[in-house]
């Protein structure tokens, strides 16, 4: 046992990337300069900043697909880098379990080798001696178990034993994502580069990931908006901000905290030092202690533990501000869905859904199907109209609705942002206006730029200002956190978290649907299934996800 622990530490010592005095540019401008870092095994990283920092851009240089303009990274000779794959339709043509197994490229080779050697109709001596060399490097990187390894990656992530020896272009979609992510893992490599790998999973595959994690005792790093990912798998955050990457000891939720708490700190100015010292000494503390509770706490509550009060930095990027006020306070009464049933290009993606929504209900709404959850909130929005089945809203309620394509408010329209957003208002002033365009952190003078450039997740800002203006009691969301970075994510979760009116929503992101909602609904092809659990109760009751899907068959 001592030995093993021994052969820990040494492990953790080991440096297996090493930046050193890295900078980059694009077109004259400047994303990061003077980097230097060491990643260890045993630890994972999480790379934040926001949108446009250059976080994807340092994945890619780290896997040497792109180079710095100035600097250098150096990962050590021998080792194995495996990178998650972006482009669900490049294995279209090979085999599922074959696809898992050419995440190791080196293994995959001799797979290859061997076999047309063996097919050779006139094998010589050399190719006997060449086999021979083949088959014994084969049984070092544990080629005999390949197949094993990589189907139980892949039951892990949920992908059907039935897909395991089809073609990729012949499975699910959202099966390729899983695909592709047990390729990354396969083999074990000694790096692992992720960029987004909760994006499209399910709930139970990102359950099994952070799972996963926590115990490799490789070097992880990963970009992810995912905040209770972040939170579960990180031992480090490294943020890009002040055309810097600073690497801090911890998880997401410590990083926040504490750079929230040091800005704070920074603006009291007539705060003494002591005093600030204290309360930062204090929060440490009480940070370690919670985290000695967690997986791969030990470790980290020594990382916390060593902290000096010097590492703690405030972060320069800005937080919106998103707040609700009801023109009025709903009735008992708030909508009546019975029936509801919908085909869309002959696939039934509603069936005989009924449920009745209460005051104060926030229900997150579940589905295999994404289409499903699309569907019912258009019908309830009044922007699609249900085969049969009824719906009826309290008359006390006013309802605004965030789609998930928000393209029709934003194509082609020649007004600027604050004509855009008054006609969606009632009161008409430009200093009204403004005041919602700059809570979404439109200042100065971006309120006068056109609705129709806008980023993705600017036009998401644009499209919360107009819900702040509706003055709605009930509102609907469908995936309201997409195309946002973690600040405003943050922001988005914090204002429907005091929303004091109703609202249903669809999100895939597990720390806005555990502080939100209060109801949870799963649309099955059989209908809905409606629970009050706590959605960490609800993810993990075995026998109710059981009976959920015995409704999906």
């Amino acid at each position: 046992m001592q030995n093993c622990a021994a052969n820990y530490r040494m492990l953790k010592e080991i440096t297996l990337i090493t930046v050193t005095n890295l900078g980059l540019s694009f077109g004259g401008q400047e994303l990061f300069k003077d980097v230097d870092l060491k990643f260890t095994p045993g630890n994972c990283y999480g790379v934040i900043g926001a949108n446009g920092a250059g976080k994807s851009t340092f994945l890619r240089m780290l896997s040497g697909e792109l180079s710095p303009n100035k600097g250098d990274i150096h990962i050590t000779p021998g080792e194995r880098l495996a990178v998650l794959k972006q482009d669900h339709f490049e294995y279209d043509e090979y085999n599922v379990v074959e696809t898992v197994i050419m995440g190791h490229k080196r293994l995959y080779q001799i797979m290859k080798e061997k076999d047309e050697i063996y097919m050779k109709p006139d094998f010589s001596d050399e190719d006997g001696i060449k086999a021979s060399e083949l088959e014994g490097e084969f049984a070092e990187l544990n080629g005999w178990e390949a197949e094993t390894e990589a189907e139980k990656l892949l039951t892990g992530l949920g992908v059907d034993k039935k897909y395991h020896d089809k073609i990729m272009k012949d499975i699910p979609p959202s099966d390729k994502v899983k695909v592709l992510l047990a390729q990354s893992l396969f083999g074990n490599p000694d790096i692992l580069l992720m960029d987004e790998p909760t994006n499209h999973l399910d709930f139970r595959a990102i359950n099994w990931l952070e799972d996963f994690l926590p115990d490799y005792e490789k070097t992880i790093i990963v970009v992810s908006h995912d905040r209770h990912f972040l939170n579960k798998v990180c031992t480090h955050m490294v943020d890009i901000d002040f055309k810097k990457i600073r690497m801090y000891v911890g998880n997401y939720d410590f990083w926040y905290e504490s750079s929230q708490l040091m800005s704070r700190l920074l603006k009291e100015q007539n705060k003494k030092k002591e005093d600030k010292i204290k309360e930062l000494q204090s929060f440490i503390a009480r940070f370690s202690s919670n985290a000695s509770k967690a997986k791969q706490a030990t470790s980290r509550k020594k990382l916390l533990d060593k902290i000096n009060i010097e590492d703690i930095m405030p972060s320069t990027r800005r937080y919106p501000f998103v707040g609700f006020t009801p023109e009025r306070e709903a009735g008992k009464d708030i909508l009546a869905v019975e029936g509801l049933t919908k085909t869309i290009q002959g696939q039934k993606v509603l069936n005989n859904i009924s449920f009745t929504l209460n005051k104060g209900d926030k229900v997150v709404v579940l589905s295999k199907n994404d289409l499903a959850k699309t569907t019912l909130f258009k019908i309830l929005a009044g922007e699609m109209e249900p085969d049969s089945g009824t719906y009826k809203w309290g008359i006390t309620t006013k309802v605004d609705y965030l789609p998930n394509d928000n393209s029709e408010y934003f194509e082609g329209v020649k007004l600027n942002l604050i004509d855009w957003l008054r006609q969606f208002s009632i009161e008409k002033s430009e200093a009204y206006i403004r005041g919602f365009l700059g809570k979404m952190l439109f200042s100065e003078q971006e309120p006068l730029k056109e609705a129709s450039v806008l980023s993705g997740g600017e036009k998401v800002r644009c499209m919360f200002s107009k819900l702040m203006v509706s003055g709605a009691n009930v509102l609907i969301l469908d995936e309201p956190t997409n195309h946002l970075d973690l600040e405003s994510i943050q922001a988005v979760n914090d204002g429907l978290i005091a929303f004091k009116g109703t609202m249903m929503f669809s999100s895939q992101d597990h720390k806005f649907i555990n502080t939100i909602a209060n109801r949870i609904f799963e649309i099955t092809p059989a209908g809905l299934y409606d629970t009050l659990t706590d959605f960490d109760d609800f993810l993990e009751n075995d026998e109710l996800q059981k009976r959920i899907d015995e409704m999906y068959q």
